[in-house]
């Protein structure tokens, strides 16, 4: 999801502050000294292509993971620097290309301190009754913005970084941006919520900025 205030990666972003202290890269990078740690964050971490509508793979139901291990923790890397270099708030596995039910979010705003937060195998517990509309945006639906209303309080269950179980309630921005996230998990994107005119519409201008850029 690409925030409206399009939060940017801080300036002083450090990649091992945003990983939690176990397992996968943040395990090694813990014996490590600051100019090796940098070295070694920058060769594991990398920025992955994001899928742009209308690419069919983005319409896959994406497949739960069985466990929380190293490979998962270097994808799940990878995905928040890709989600920081584009810049964005929440990113899916499925908008680089891999169809599991992994989620990455930072929801911190421009000057603060990057808040990772890493979201395997969520499930959705139970939702308000009371709907909020907010102007979503999608990095894979680049340069638009439309508002789409959801439920604006949602209990959420998942797996985090570790493997740990994990419960909490989401409000406002988090309960929006993990919905958005869910949604791609089931290859739906944002758009899908619009009327069939202003979706068509929307496509046909990614269409056609793709053929633009294929061209050139």
């Amino acid at each position: 999801m690409r925030g409206t205030d399009s939060r940017r990666l801080p300036a002083e972003y450090n990649k091992s502050a945003t990983l939690p202290q176990t397992g996968g890269a943040a395990g090694v990078a813990a014996g490590l000294d600051a100019r090796r740690l940098s070295e070694y964050l920058n060769s594991i971490m990398a920025v992955r292509d994001i899928l742009i509508a209308p690419d069919p793979r983005l319409k896959t139901v994406s497949e739960p993971v069985d466990r929380v291990d190293d490979e998962l923790r270097a994808l799940m890397d990878d995905m928040l620097e890709t989600m920081y270099a584009a810049p964005g708030i929440g990113l899916a596995a499925i908008q680089i290309g891999v169809p599991v039910r992994v989620i990455v979010m930072d929801l911190a705003h421009d000057g603060d301190a990057p808040e990772p937060r890493f979201f395997v195998n969520p499930e959705i517990l139970d939702q308000s009754d009371t709907l909020t509309s907010y102007a979503e945006g999608c990095l894979s639906v680049p340069e638009f913005y439309e508002d789409v209303e959801r439920p604006d309080t949602v209990r959420v269950r998942y797996l985090d970084y570790d493997g740990n179980p994990r419960e909490e309630e989401a409000r406002d921005l988090f309960a929006v941006c993990i919905q958005h996230e869910m949604d791609h998990l089931e290859g739906v994107l944002f758009v899908d919520h619009l009327s069939r005119l202003k979706r068509a519409s929307i496509l046909k201008k990614l269409q056609k900025s793709r053929r633009l850029a294929t061209a050139g």
